[in-house]
């Protein structure tokens, strides 16, 4: 799924004009990116949890060349499913998409 076929859901889904769900897609991912950025957890029942996590500075390789390459520590996005979102995923019994439609609850 692209942000473009999430965009057009939203649209279905609410009964609202393209340019309307846009908004509301890009309003969600960014207050996702600031809350990152000032290293707050974003936790959303059912759905799953976004944090940062922190990577040391290690001694890489370049691929090509083989040389060692210093990388710097920094701060990853790493993203958690809940046991819910696993369930949905993982259970054989129910395809996707009715799995996804029993549960749905509308998108505010």
């Amino acid at each position: 799924m692209t942000k473009a076929d999430l965009i057009e859901d939203v649209s279905r889904v609410v009964e609202m004009t393209r340019k309307e769900s846009e908004v509301i897609v890009e309003a969600i991912f960014d207050s996702i990116v600031r809350s990152l950025r000032s290293a707050d957890k974003i936790e959303i029942r059912g759905f799953g949890s976004f944090r940062t996590r922190q990577r040391q500075a290690r001694i890489g390789r370049n691929p090509k060349t083989g040389t060692r390459v210093e990388v710097p520590a920094k701060k990853i996005p790493y993203f958690k499913p809940s046991k819910e979102l696993k369930d949905v995923v993982n259970n054989s019994g129910i395809s996707g998409a009715s799995a996804a439609g029993a549960s749905e609850a509308p998108v505010v």
